[in-house]
């Protein structure tokens, strides 16, 4: 801590992680030893990821084949170790919480404002990362009341609760930027009767510090990949 002797608590030793982290490559584009080119889904890679992620065109022009086209995108090592990456089981992992524990959401809705009140709605959603973004998405929109008003004028007004694209940014933000390694807890999304909080491993990264979070420019990327 500078020229002064004293003792590193442990916010400290956490951001000095955060720091090394920040320096070398990142966490989503390291291999996973124990994981198999067969623990990723190939229909779901060739189906859904290569037409979402290019144009039709570009694909129909491009000879090269599964393994090469997973090396390309990051899913794997390269075409001559076909190692799966942490963002390729994230992504095509047909069990990702099998290497990564903690890559999934926890989903609370409770009759109140506090963690003692009746749960209404669990779940604990996962799978590859779309997957998990439709389960997710479908939870907060049937909790998203509407309330409809038919008299105020002349034509229906519907409103929710929260505006559902707000929501969606901020919960896909929370799986973008937690941290994945050294830790298998989950993102959390708890939904009280007055607030919705959000809570993901991990803290301020990069250039992002306390000090700075949420000024405009002040931007960083954890996992670059998967975002």
């Amino acid at each position: 801590m500078g020229p002064r002797r004293a003792i590193a608590t442990a916010q400290d030793e956490r951001v000095l992680n955060e720091r090394r982290r920040h320096r070398s490559a990142s966490f989503d584009a390291e291999p996973v030893p124990t994981a198999r080119l067969e623990d990723l889904d190939r229909t779901l890679f060739e189906r859904t990821y290569l037409p979402a992620a290019f144009a039709p065109e570009v694909l129909a022009a491009n000879e090269r084949t599964y393994v090469q086209r997973l090396a390309a995108t990051k899913m794997i090592v390269s075409a001559e170790d076909t190692t799966p990456t942490v963002v390729g089981l994230l992504t095509l992992g047909n069990r990702p919480r099998d290497f990564l524990p903690g890559a999934f959401v926890q989903f609370l809705r409770l009759d109140g404002g506090t963690l003692s009140d009746a749960i209404l709605d669990e779940a604990v959603l996962d799978g590859p990362i779309a997957e998990l973004m439709r389960a997710l998405d479908g939870k907060l929109a049937s909790h998203n009341r509407t309330a409809v008003d038919l008299v105020s004028s002349s034509l229906e007004q519907r409103t929710s609760d929260y505006p559902l694209p707000a929501l969606q940014q901020l919960v896909r933000n929370a799986v973008m930027h937690r941290a994945y390694e050294h830790t298998n807890a989950p993102v959390r999304v708890v939904w009280f009767h007055d607030r919705i909080e959000i809570g993901n491993p991990g803290g301020p990264f990069g250039v992002v510090s306390a000090a700075t979070f949420g000024q405009p420019g002040i931007v960083d990327y954890r996992n670059p990949l998967l975002a």
